[in-house]
Protein backbone atom coordinates (compact mmCIF):
# COMPACT_ATOMS: atom_id res chain seq x y z
CA UNK A 1 0.00 0.00 0.00
CA UNK A 2 1.53 3.18 -1.06
CA UNK A 3 1.94 5.74 1.97
CA UNK A 4 0.83 9.39 1.61
CA UNK A 5 3.80 11.57 0.44
CA UNK A 6 5.05 14.50 2.33
CA UNK A 7 5.32 18.14 1.80
CA UNK A 8 8.32 17.89 0.32
CA UNK A 9 7.75 14.98 -1.92
CA UNK A 10 4.64 16.73 -3.61
CA UNK A 11 6.49 19.61 -4.60
CA UNK A 12 9.19 18.17 -6.22
CA UNK A 13 6.61 16.11 -8.15
CA UNK A 14 5.12 19.40 -9.09
CA UNK A 15 8.50 21.25 -9.79
CA UNK A 16 9.13 18.22 -12.01
CA UNK A 17 5.61 18.65 -13.76
CA UNK A 18 6.27 22.40 -14.58
CA UNK A 19 9.20 21.93 -16.02
CA UNK A 20 7.93 19.07 -18.33
CA UNK A 21 4.81 21.50 -19.03
CA UNK A 22 7.25 24.40 -20.39
CA UNK A 23 9.34 21.54 -22.28
CA UNK A 24 6.37 20.72 -24.17
CA UNK A 25 5.07 24.08 -24.62
CA UNK A 26 8.33 25.54 -25.84
CA UNK A 27 8.99 22.68 -28.44
CA UNK A 28 4.69 22.98 -29.41
CA UNK A 29 5.84 26.59 -29.70
CA UNK A 30 8.96 25.88 -32.30
CA UNK A 31 6.62 23.93 -34.55
CA UNK A 32 3.99 26.55 -34.76
CA UNK A 33 6.88 28.64 -35.83
CA UNK A 34 8.10 26.19 -38.25
CA UNK A 35 4.59 25.38 -39.95
CA UNK A 36 3.76 29.07 -39.91
CA UNK A 37 6.88 29.34 -41.85
CA UNK A 38 6.11 26.21 -43.98
CA UNK A 39 3.12 27.56 -45.07
CA UNK A 40 4.55 30.71 -46.73
CA UNK A 41 6.78 27.98 -49.10
CA UNK A 42 5.52 26.45 -52.35
CA UNK A 43 5.24 22.64 -51.88
CA UNK A 44 8.29 22.11 -54.31
CA UNK A 45 9.94 24.30 -51.81
CA UNK A 46 9.33 22.10 -48.82
CA UNK A 47 9.93 18.98 -50.19
CA UNK A 48 13.55 20.10 -51.61
CA UNK A 49 14.22 21.47 -47.50
CA UNK A 50 13.24 17.86 -46.11
CA UNK A 51 14.79 15.85 -49.04
CA UNK A 52 11.62 14.59 -50.05
CA UNK A 53 10.43 13.21 -53.32
CA UNK A 54 6.90 14.56 -54.91
CA UNK A 55 4.15 12.19 -53.24
CA UNK A 56 2.33 12.74 -56.26
CA UNK A 57 5.19 10.33 -58.09
CA UNK A 58 5.33 7.59 -55.47
CA UNK A 59 5.75 4.26 -56.85
CA UNK A 60 4.58 0.84 -55.01
CA UNK A 61 7.34 0.20 -52.37
CA UNK A 62 8.88 3.97 -51.68
CA UNK A 63 9.09 4.98 -48.08
CA UNK A 64 6.45 7.38 -47.11
CA UNK A 65 8.01 7.72 -42.99
CA UNK A 66 9.32 10.78 -44.67
CA UNK A 67 6.48 12.68 -44.76
CA UNK A 68 5.74 11.39 -41.29
CA UNK A 69 7.97 14.19 -39.99
CA UNK A 70 5.84 16.84 -37.33
CA UNK A 71 7.70 19.33 -39.45
CA UNK A 72 6.27 17.92 -42.42
CA UNK A 73 2.83 20.21 -43.65
CA UNK A 74 -0.19 18.05 -43.39
CA UNK A 75 -0.91 18.98 -46.86
CA UNK A 76 1.86 17.11 -47.73
CA UNK A 77 1.49 14.14 -45.52
CA UNK A 78 -1.89 13.69 -47.10
CA UNK A 79 -0.91 13.86 -50.63
CA UNK A 80 1.91 11.08 -49.82
CA UNK A 81 -0.94 9.36 -47.95
CA UNK A 82 -3.66 9.36 -50.68
CA UNK A 83 -0.72 8.01 -52.88
CA UNK A 84 -0.01 5.08 -50.54
CA UNK A 85 -3.52 4.09 -50.42
CA UNK A 86 -3.77 4.22 -54.35
CA UNK A 87 -0.95 2.07 -54.60
CA UNK A 88 -1.38 -1.04 -52.71
CA UNK A 89 -4.45 -3.29 -52.82
CA UNK A 90 -4.91 -4.28 -49.81
CA UNK A 91 -5.21 -0.08 -48.27
CA UNK A 92 -7.16 0.69 -51.46
CA UNK A 93 -10.14 -1.76 -51.54
CA UNK A 94 -11.91 -1.06 -48.74
CA UNK A 95 -13.98 -4.57 -47.86
CA UNK A 96 -17.16 -3.15 -46.28
CA UNK A 97 -16.62 -4.47 -43.70
CA UNK A 98 -15.50 -1.08 -41.83
CA UNK A 99 -17.56 0.86 -39.50
CA UNK A 100 -18.62 4.33 -39.57
CA UNK A 101 -17.06 3.31 -43.74
CA UNK A 102 -20.67 5.37 -44.82
CA UNK A 103 -21.04 9.27 -45.29
CA UNK A 104 -23.79 9.75 -43.00
CA UNK A 105 -23.72 13.37 -42.62
CA UNK A 106 -24.86 13.45 -46.23
CA UNK A 107 -26.80 17.15 -46.75
CA UNK A 108 -28.76 15.58 -49.65
CA UNK A 109 -30.85 13.41 -47.37
CA UNK A 110 -31.71 16.30 -45.11
CA UNK A 111 -35.65 17.29 -45.13
CA UNK A 112 -36.29 20.54 -44.49
CA UNK A 113 -38.62 22.00 -41.76
CA UNK A 114 -38.44 17.97 -40.59
CA UNK A 115 -40.93 18.51 -37.28
CA UNK A 116 -40.94 15.27 -35.19
CA UNK A 117 -42.99 14.85 -32.11
CA UNK A 118 -39.84 14.53 -29.99
CA UNK A 119 -38.70 17.22 -27.40
CA UNK A 120 -35.21 16.99 -25.90
CA UNK A 121 -35.51 15.96 -22.32
CA UNK A 122 -38.96 14.92 -22.59
CA UNK A 123 -38.63 12.31 -25.53
CA UNK A 124 -42.03 11.95 -26.99
CA UNK A 125 -44.34 12.70 -24.30
CA UNK A 126 -46.55 15.11 -25.91
CA UNK A 127 -47.47 12.33 -28.68
CA UNK A 128 -47.97 9.82 -25.73
CA UNK A 129 -50.20 12.11 -24.11
CA UNK A 130 -52.17 12.36 -27.37
CA UNK A 131 -52.61 9.21 -27.82
CA UNK A 132 -53.49 8.39 -24.09
CA UNK A 133 -55.98 11.85 -23.74
CA UNK A 134 -57.74 9.84 -27.30
CA UNK A 135 -58.17 6.71 -25.12
CA UNK A 136 -60.08 8.13 -22.30
CA UNK A 137 -62.36 9.93 -24.15
CA UNK A 138 -65.30 7.50 -24.55
CA UNK A 139 -66.94 6.66 -27.90
CA UNK A 140 -69.96 7.51 -28.72
CA UNK A 141 -72.04 5.42 -30.34
CA UNK A 142 -74.22 6.49 -33.04
CA UNK A 143 -77.32 4.12 -33.76
CA UNK A 144 -77.25 1.81 -36.78
CA UNK A 145 -80.44 2.28 -39.61
CA UNK A 146 -82.23 -0.30 -39.22
CA UNK A 147 -82.78 -2.22 -43.16
CA UNK A 148 -85.58 -2.95 -44.37
CA UNK A 149 -86.09 -6.94 -45.01
CA UNK A 150 -86.65 -7.90 -48.34
CA UNK A 151 -89.29 -11.02 -48.57
CA UNK A 152 -87.57 -13.79 -49.34
CA UNK A 153 -87.81 -15.81 -52.45
CA UNK A 154 -87.89 -19.68 -52.78
CA UNK A 155 -85.11 -19.70 -55.52
CA UNK A 156 -82.81 -17.37 -54.46
CA UNK A 157 -79.80 -17.97 -52.06
CA UNK A 158 -80.30 -17.51 -48.79
CA UNK A 159 -78.67 -14.37 -47.25
CA UNK A 160 -75.40 -14.86 -46.09
CA UNK A 161 -75.91 -14.01 -41.67
CA UNK A 162 -74.76 -10.82 -40.85
CA UNK A 163 -71.95 -10.83 -38.47
CA UNK A 164 -72.07 -10.54 -34.39
CA UNK A 165 -70.52 -7.88 -32.92
CA UNK A 166 -69.05 -9.02 -29.88
CA UNK A 167 -69.11 -7.06 -26.75
CA UNK A 168 -65.31 -6.70 -25.28
CA UNK A 169 -64.80 -7.72 -22.32
CA UNK A 170 -63.04 -5.18 -19.10
CA UNK A 171 -59.86 -6.91 -17.47
CA UNK A 172 -60.52 -6.88 -13.75
CA UNK A 173 -57.87 -4.41 -12.89
CA UNK A 174 -56.08 -6.40 -9.97
CA UNK A 175 -53.14 -5.66 -7.99
CA UNK A 176 -49.67 -6.47 -9.96
CA UNK A 177 -48.51 -9.85 -9.17
CA UNK A 178 -45.69 -9.84 -6.80
CA UNK A 179 -43.86 -13.19 -6.18
CA UNK A 180 -43.90 -14.96 -2.72
CA UNK A 181 -39.49 -14.42 -2.08
CA UNK A 182 -38.12 -17.59 -2.42
CA UNK A 183 -35.21 -19.11 0.44
CA UNK A 184 -31.94 -20.50 -0.95
CA UNK A 185 -31.11 -23.63 0.23
CA UNK A 186 -27.49 -25.37 -0.06
CA UNK A 187 -26.62 -28.55 0.26
CA UNK A 188 -22.71 -30.07 0.70
CA UNK A 189 -21.71 -33.19 0.03
CA UNK A 190 -18.89 -34.80 1.92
Amino acid sequence: MTQPRDFWSRRKAAVRAETEAEAIAVEQQTIATQQAELEEKSDAEILAEFNLPDPDQLQAGDDVSGFMAKAVPDRLRRRALRRLWRLNPVLANVDGLVDYGEDYTDAACVIENLQTAYQVGKGMLAHIEALAAEEDEPEIDAPEPVEEEEPATLAGPEPAPEPMALAEAEEPEDEPYTPAPRRMRFEFEG
